[in-house]
């Protein structure tokens, strides 16, 4: 492996550390909804303090996911790249696709527990 594609593996797994907070997918995700927004209203939507919707900014800031744009006094702050809702998109279906094999391979078990010679001994 090349020193520049280790580069890019840090990139990236320093960015999915960024998104590892289910609060900062949650903004993001609504970021993609609403387009730019101010923080006071982020801090409105998810009930929480402005402080703590700042701070959660501030890292997907640092990450270069979420960009700050001027509009005369206001602040507003937007997705740097829509795709990440495409790529937060993708990690989803996988997941969701894990939990429905997780969900089938625990209903096998139970269906072969309930049927076996030894759940039916004790009856």
């Amino acid at each position: 492996m090349s020193r520049q594609s280790d580069g890019i593996y840090a990139m990236q797994a320093s960015l999915l550390k960024t998104l590892a907070s289910p609060m900062r997918l949650q903004i993001v995700h609504h970021l993609g909804e609403s387009g730019p927004i101010e923080v006071w209203r982020l801090a409105e939507h998810f009930g929480l303090a402005q402080p703590t919707v700042s701070q959660h900014l501030a890292a997907l800031r640092a990450a270069g996911l979420v960009e700050a744009v001027r509009d005369g006094r206001d602040v507003r702050y937007q997705l740097a790249d829509p795709e990440i809702i495409a790529a937060c998109g993708l990690m989803r279906q996988v997941l969701l696709r894990r939990i429905t094999r997780l969900g089938n391979l625990a209903a096998s078990f139970a269906d072969t527990a309930i049927t076996s010679p030894a759940a039916t001994q004790g009856q």
